[in-house]
């Protein structure tokens, strides 16, 4: 059975800029790592809050090349492989691939291992990858050191606009990228993979067009409130009612991950979104 987790994601940058930002440690700073320290071919280590793991560097440079850096990482006492993969697409994008070694669905579901939010957690590094290489303002980048799990971000569209595009479940199965069915009531379900999936959230709380609350059991209840901010629409995300002793790090990463699309759903001309497919070890579920 494979382990190979695999992400690919359109980046609106050229080749040499985005192998810059994954290169450069002043720019791994803004929006990747809280520390990094970068000397090709013989170091690339990054840690601080913002990784997991992230007590002390854990990794070691395998390969680098124009177009691939490949490294070994230790998570839980486990070496494993990540490698980023560069491909132009065209004179202004870039395709990137990520391969991460030692993800299963199980360790995710379990919670048995930090290696277990690796899907979501790379998932919410590229979203701010791309939201640095287009000049946006960056998602908050999971902290985990703190159980304070709360964010906002701006959105170029009017409340009413985002609202919908929260609450619709064909709106948001677009932007999110994956099915989402919603009944935008108190009471409600809001069933990641779609009402037929076998699992639902519930909705506990809903102001119409201004707050609505899913209840996800151990994991907690997610919040998203919208106020409107001269003539855009600041959104508030938290996070809350989970045990704080065992935060949930991989749930957070996945559902912040989301909001860079969202914004673009609302932003972009002609929109499409950057993600361009995940692949799971056998037995995972997307």
């Amino acid at each position: 059975m494979s382990d190979l987790l695999t992400i690919r994601v359109r980046l609106a940058a050229p080749v040499e800029a985005v192998r810059r930002a994954l290169t450069d440690p002043a720019e791994l700073h803004v929006w990747f790592a809280e520390h990094a320290e970068v000397a090709l071919p013989d170091r690339y280590e990054f840690w601080g809050r913002y990784t997991p793991d992230g007590d002390a560097p854990h990794q070691r440079p395998l390969h680098v090349d124009e177009h691939t850096l490949r490294f070994a990482w230790v998570l839980d006492g486990v070496e494993t492989t990540t490698e980023l993969a560069l491909a132009p697409d065209g004179p202004d994008a870039t395709v990137l691939t990520l391969t991460q070694s030692h993800w299963s669905f199980a360790d995710a579901l379990a919670g048995s291992t930090i290696r277990g939010v690796l899907q979501t957690w790379w998932s919410l590094s590229l979203a701010n990858l791309a939201a640095h290489l287009e000049g946006q303002q960056l998602l908050p980048r999971t902290d985990f050191t703190s159980a304070d799990l709360r964010g906002e971000l701006l959105i170029g569209a009017p409340t009413d606009k985002v609202w919908t595009s929260l609450t619709d479940s064909e709106q948001a199965s677009a932007w999110f990228g994956y099915p989402i069915g919603i009944e935008p009531w108190v009471g409600g379900r809001y069933a990641m993979g779609g009402f037929d999936a076998g699992y639902a959230a519930k909705v506990v709380d809903l102001e119409p067009g201004r707050k609505i609350s899913v209840d996800w059991g151990p994991t907690g209840v997610t919040t998203w409130e919208l106020a409107e901010s001269g003539g855009k629409t600041k959104l508030t995300f938290v996070q809350s009612g989970f045990d704080e002793t065992n935060p949930p790090y991989g749930a957070w990463s996945g559902t912040v991950s989301g909001l860079h699309e969202l914004r673009r759903f609302h932003e972009v001309a002609d929109w499409q979104p950057i993600w361009l497919g995940v692949e799971m070890p056998s037995g995972a579920s997307s």
